[in-house]
């Protein structure tokens, strides 16, 4: 085994690019809650972007590794450790077998990934490696990592240790992410019109655009729920359950919102009054419970802008990465 969980965090699974196609039988997409950090992370340490990967949240686990390995850690600020040497984000590392991974102090973020050189020896459900924790299906065993699970990392490409000073068990390489384009204005989420969005008072409308909402307690990877005024209807209407995605604005009939998550149900009956656009859904993915969202509403074709210039950037990304690492395969 390569990878030993010697202390379990709150919630470490494996996650890739969620399972599509399956929506007709119930089963959601689930995946990465932070589908950028983790194709970041993938391609950092040489992988394709659909590579399972560990989805990390605060409290965070300790990972002990068995093998020399190249990881990158990427997402939210957990202040990751190898031994006693700080390592940095966005940037991928080399370390000598027997190094143990912690992550001490929560500066910033919901969650984190962690990526490792070649993936993780396992097999997948319906196409996916995710985890799908309500079915007990997919990932590890279908269920969170728990103290003792040993992990298997696929044979690489890359001989590690030809890259590790004499007496020095970890190296960070000379490249890097930079994020910062993608989580500006972290709690500014943009969202399109929703089809019972001219259902609403135009005073609700208003409350939505101008005042901020706070992320519940309660919310998880299913949905977030929001505090904030309430939204209401200037009619009672019935509608049929139609199919729902990451994303999704529901209005409640509290009066309250739920933004849908990566584990969203696949079909709902409450009005749709919004999308997150789809370039922002990793922003949205870090932000913890009690934290503000301040929503505006954009066109599809802003939306559309935003996400082109988000594919073209990390194109550019997987070339540079993959031009560095070629110098290092054997």
């Amino acid at each position: 085994m390569s990878l030993s969980i010697i202390k379990p965090g709150l919630l470490d699974t494996v996650q890739d690019l969620g399972r599509a196609g399956y929506g007709q039988w119930g089963i959601n997409p689930g995946g990465a809650m932070d589908r950028y950090a983790a194709q970041v992370a993938n391609m950092l340490v040489g992988n394709c972007s659909n590579e399972a990967v560990l989805e990390i949240h605060f409290p965070g686990p300790q990972i002990l590794f068995e093998q020399n390995a190249l990881i990158s850690i990427t997402g939210a600020d957990f202040s990751p450790m190898l031994n006693d040497e700080p390592v940095s984000l966005w940037r991928p590392i080399v370390m000598r077998k027997n190094t143990l991974l912690h992550f001490p102090k929560h500066k910033w973020g919901a969650r984190c990934y962690l990526s490792i050189h070649g993936g993780l020896c396992m097999d997948k459900w319906l196409n996916s490696y995710s985890t799908n924790l309500k079915a007990g299906s997919g990932g590890w065993q279908g269920q969170p990592l728990k103290k003792g699970d040993e992990l298997s990392q696929k044979e690489g490409t890359i001989y590690f240790p030809a890259f590790l000073r004499e007496q020095k068990n970890i190296r960070s390489l000379p490249w890097s992410a930079d994020s910062k384009k993608m989580y500006r204005h972290l709690h500014e989420i943009f969202v399109m019109e929703g089809n019972e969005w001219e259902a609403l008072t135009q005073s609700s409308r208003n409350n939505f655009l101008e005042n901020n909402f706070i992320i519940h307690p309660s919310s998880d990877r299913m949905g977030y729920h929001l505090n904030g005024t309430p939204i209401l209807l200037s009619e009672q209407i019935e509608l049929v359950s139609s199919a729902v995605s990451f994303g999704t604005l529901q209005l409640l009939p509290s009066g309250q919102l739920i933004v849908l998550m990566a584990d969203h149900q696949t079909t709902g009956g409450y009005p749709r009054i919004g999308h997150v656009i789809t370039a922002h859904l990793s922003k949205l993915a870090q932000l913890r419970p009690s934290d503000v969202i301040q929503f505006k509403m954009v066109t599809a074709q802003k939306a559309e802008e935003l996400l082109l210039q988000q594919h073209q950037d990390m194109n550019i990304l997987k070339r540079s990465c993959q031009e560095h690492l070629n110098g290092m395969i054997c």
